[in-house]
């Protein structure tokens, strides 16, 4: 299995998509918008932002590995 390195995460405030390269080695807990400036965080039951609002999710979830 391969994994995906690249999320476009979509902001639930505005609706602007961008396409980011993930972390390997840790999550990403926080997210600001670069269009409305709204800081994203997990929603309950997701260990980052990728897995919240991204189209992928985060590599160690991808690789059954759990939350980083």
């Amino acid at each position: 299995m391969v994994t995906i390195l690249e999320s476009k995460i979509t902001c639930p405030n505005c609706g602007h998509e961008k396409k980011e390269d993930m972390p390997t080695n840790a999550c990403q807990f926080f997210y600001e918008c670069e269009n409305c400036k709204q800081v994203l965080k997990p929603t309950e039951g997701d260990c980052c932002v990728y897995c919240s609002y991204g189209n992928v999710p985060c590599p160690p979830i991808q690789e059954d590995k759990g939350c980083c």
